[in-house]
C-alpha cells in the first residue's frame, strides 16, 4: 500500500489538504502582488522577504480559521449519523472560509488602487453603505466583477470535486490514537497561531521591515488583516495603546504645553479653555467641503493645474499653503475641521457612541451665539453617520439629495456641486437678520467622477477622470463665488474653503505626507489677502475662523488660531494613516507605528529623511497619538 493511499485515510487528510491548497493560492496572489509592486518591493531580496513573511502568516491564519474543523475531523466517529455531520461540518467550514479568503485577496488590488494598503479597517466601514459602495465600484472597477465572479466561480465549482476527492477514503482513528495525538495537535495549532516563543503571539509588525507600509502589508494576507482590523476595533472604548504606554496626567500635560493656549481649566486632565477673541457684529459662517481635493491638483501649490477658480480666489484671501488633512476618509475629515479633534487608530468620532450627544462642534459653539444651523450635502446624510452626529450635536436641519425635487444632476453620489451651491445661496438669501452656520459637503469629486456636460473644457480626453471631476469641482465653486460676491450676504460673510483629504492616498512611506497635503483658504469682510506658510493641520482651522468672526467660546479643543501664534514657532500637523501616526513639526516628524519604535524623519520636498531621534518631539508625538482616544473614553471632550 503506498503512502498516498495511507495518508489519505487518515481522518485529518481534509484538512491537510486544504491547508496545502490555501497555502498555495495566498502565496501565488502574493506573488502576482508582488511583481505588480515591484517597484516598491525594490529588489530580489525583499520579494523574498515579503513571500517569507507570506508564508508564515498564512499558517497563522490557517491555524485561527480550522482550529475546530481539525479537532472535529480528529474525532471522527464510526457512527453513520455522527461521522457525516462531523464530515459535513468540517466540509463547509472548509469550503466557505476558503472561498471567503480567495475573495479577500481578490478584492485586494482595488482596494490597494483606492488606499495604497490591504485592507483594514476602512472595510468594516464601507460595509455600513453598501449600496453606495457597490454602485461606485461597479462603475470604476467594472472588469474587476467581471473577473471576480469568474474566478469564485471557477473555485466553488472546483471545491466541489475537491471535496469528493479527499472526503472519499478518510476513516476515523482507533480511541487511543486520538487521545494520543490530541495534545500533539493541540500544541501544533497553538504554536502555528502564535507563530512566536516569545511572550506575546506574533503579530502584523513582524512583517513591518521596510519604511514603506504596502510592502509590509503585502507579507499578510487581507483576511488576515480585516480578522486584526476587527480585533483592534474592541480597543475603541478603552483607548489605543499599541504605540506604548503613557500615564494620562503625562500625555494631558505633555499635549497642554505644546498646545500655545494660555490656561485651562483646574482639571488637570482636561484641554477645556475659554478661547476668547475681540467682539464683532455677527457674521455669516459657511465651510465649504470640498471632497477629496488634494494639493497636487492646485498649480499654486504645484499640482497639474486643474483648480484655476481655487488658485484665482487664493489671492483675495488667507490662503495656507502648508495646510495638511488628518486622514484618509471624509469622516476623519469632518471631525477634525467641524469638532477639532485631531485623528487616532480608531473610527472616526462620527461613528463613535459617547460622541453622538454633547460633543463640541462649530454648530454648537455658534448655537451659543444664537445662530441658525446646518448641514447642506448632495449625497446620503446618513452616510458615515454624518446626520446622526450632526443632529445630535448642534445643528438644526440636514439638508441631502432627496431635497433636491428640481436637481439638475444627478450621479451615483448625488446631485452635482452646481445645485449644492444653489442650495446654499437660497439659504444665505432666506435667512434675514439671523446669522447662519452651513456646513456644505460636495460630492462631485469622487468617483465614479460624474458631473454634468459641457460645463468645462476636459483637462482629460475621457470624460470620468479625477482630473476632470476635479476641474469640474473648482468651476463650481467659482461660480458659487461669482454670485456669492453679488449677494448682500456677501459683506457679512465668513467663508472657509478646504478639502476633507486626498483622493487615493499612496506612497513608498509609512505616512505619505505630501498626500496629505490640502488647499484651505478663507474669505471674509475683513480678511486681508496674506499666504499663510507655516505648517497648520485641519484641527487649526475650527479656532482660527472663530477668532476671526469675533466668537468667544469654551471648548477643548487643541488646535491653534493660527493668526495668534508666536512668530517663532513653525507650525505642526498630525496624520493618522491606517494604524501609522505621524505628528509633524515644521519639517521634522515622528512616525509611531504598532509594536515599533517610533521613527523621526526630515520632511523635504515631499520626501522623508531618516534622522536621529529627539527624545521630547517623540514624546509630544506620542502624546498627541494617545490623547485623543483618552480624552473620548474620559469624556473630557464632552460638555459637561
Amino acid at each position: 500500500m503506498s503512502i498516498d493511499l495511507i495518508i489519505s485515510k487518515w481522518p485529518l487528510y481534509p484538512f491537510l489538504r486544504y491547508s496545502f491548497l490555501l497555502l498555495m493560492l495566498l502565496s501565488f496572489a502574493r506573488l502576482l502582488f508582488v511583481i505588480w509592486q515591484y517597484d516598491r518591493v525594490q529588489n530580489f531580496s525583499n520579494a523574498l522577504k515579503v513571500m517569507g513573511y507570506g508564508l508564515r502568516f498564512d499558517i497563522v491564519l490557517i491555524c485561527y480559521l480550522w482550529f475546530v474543523p481539525a479537532f472535529l475531523l480528529l474525532f471522527l466517529t464510526d457512527n453513520l449519523f455522527m461521522g457525516d455531520l462531523i464530515k459535513g461540518i468540517s466540509q463547509y467550514w472548509l469550503t466557505i472560509t476558503t472561498v471567503i479568503v480567495v475573495f479577500m485577496e481578490i478584492s485586494t488590488p482595488a482596494f490597494i488602487d483606492q488606499f495604497d494598503t490591504r485592507p483594514n479597517r476602512l472595510f468594516f466601514e464601507y460595509l455600513e453603505t453598501p449600496l453606495e459602495v457597490i454602485k461606485t465600484s461597479v462603475l470604476e472597477y467594472p472588469w474587476h466583477f467581471v473577473v471576480a465572479g469568474i474566478l469564485l466561480g471557477l473555485m466553488v465549482w472546483y471545491l466541489q470535486d475537491f471535496n469528493e476527492q479527499i472526503y472519499a477514503q478518510i476513516s476515523p482513528w482507533s480511541w487511543w490514537l486520538r487521545l494520543l495525538l490530541f495534545p500533539v495537535l493541540l500544541l501544533l495549532l497553538v504554536m502555528g497561531a502564535r507563530s512566536s516563543f516569545d511572550h506575546r503571539p506574533a503579530n502584523s509588525s513582524i512583517a513591518a521591515f521596510t519604511n514603506d507600509q504596502l510592502v509590509n502589508k503585502l507579507g499578510l494576507s487581507s483576511t488576515y488583516t480585516v480578522m486584526e482590523a476587527a480585533l483592534n476595533l474592541r480597543n475603541e472604548a478603552s483607548g489605543f495603546t499599541a504605540y506604548g504606554s503613557m500615564s494620562d496626567e503625562d500625555v494631558v500635560a505633555t499635549v497642554r504645553q505644546s498646545s500655545n493656549i494660555g490656561t485651562f481649566t483646574d482639571d488637570p486632565l482636561s484641554t477645556w479653555h475659554q478661547q476668547d477673541a475681540p467682539a464683532k457684529n455677527k457674521a455669516n459662517l459657511v465651510i465649504i467641503l470640498e471632497e477629496s481635493l488634494g494639493a497636487g491638483f492646485s498649480k499654486k501649490l504645484g499640482g497639474v493645474g486643474v483648480t484655476p477658480e481655487l488658485d484665482s480666489l487664493s489671492e483675495q484671501g488667507l490662503w495656507f499653503s502648508n495646510l495638511y488633512a488628518t486622514g484618509t476618509r471624509s469622516a476623519r475629515g469632518i471631525e477634525a475641521v467641524v469638532s477639532g479633534f485631531p485623528p487616532s487608530p480608531s473610527r472616526s468620532v462620527l461613528k463613535l457612541g459617547l460622541a453622538q450627544q454633547h460633543f463640541p462642534t462649530v454648530a454648537s459653539i455658534l448655537k451659543q451665539h444664537d445662530y441658525d444651523t446646518q448641514f447642506i450635502y448632495g449625497g446620503e446624510s446618513h452616510f458615515d453617520n454624518m446626520a446622526g452626529f450632526f443632529l445630535a450635536n448642534g445643528f438644526d436641519k440636514v439638508t441631502d439629495e432627496h431635497d433636491y425635487p428640481d436637481a439638475s444632476f444627478r450621479g451615483t453620489w448625488g446631485i452635482s456641486d452646481e445645485d449644492l451651491f444653489d442650495r446654499v445661496d437660497q439659504e444665505l438669501l432666506a435667512s434675514g437678520d439671523k446669522p447662519q452656520f452651513i456646513l456644505a459637503f460636495t460630492s462631485s469629486n469622487h468617483s465614479p467622477f460624474q458631473f454634468p456636460d459641457g460645463k468645462i473644457k476636459l483637462h482629460d480626453d475621457e470624460k470620468q477622470t479625477v482630473n476632470n471631476a476635479v476641474k469640474y469641482a473648482d468651476y463650481a465653486l467659482g461660480q458659487f463665488f461669482k454670485t456669492a460676491k453679488t449677494r448682500e450676504y456677501w459683506e457679512n460673510t465668513y467663508f472657509l474653503v478646504v478639502a476633507d483629504h486626498d483622493t487615493r492616498v499612496f506612497g513608498a512611506s509609512l505616512v505619505p505626507i505630501n498626500k496629505f497635503h490640502i488647499p484651505g483658504l478663507i474669505l471674509g469682510p475683513d480678511v486681508e489677502a496674506a499666504e499663510y506658510s507655516r505648517v497648520a493641520s485641519q484641527i487649526d482651522l475650527l479656532p482660527t475662523v472663530l477668532g476671526l468672526m469675533g466668537i468667544s467660546s469654551s471648548h477643548p479643543m487643541i488646535g491653534h488660531n493660527l493668526l495668534n501664534l508666536p512668530s517663532h514657532f513653525s507650525g505642526r500637523a498630525m496624520m493618522q494613516y491606517d494604524d501609522n501616526h505621524a505628528y509633524l513639526l515644521g519639517d521634522q516628524v515622528v512616525i509611531h507605528t504598532p509594536e515599533k519604535a517610533p521613527k523621526q524623519f526630515r520632511y523635504l520636498a515631499g520626501e522623508l529623511e531618516e534622522g536621529e531621534l529627539d527624545e521630547s518631539l517623540v514624546k509630544a508625538a506620542k502624546a498627541h497619538a494617545l490623547w485623543p482616544m483618552f480624552a473620548y473614553r474620559e469624556r473630557k471632550y464632552l460638555y459637561p
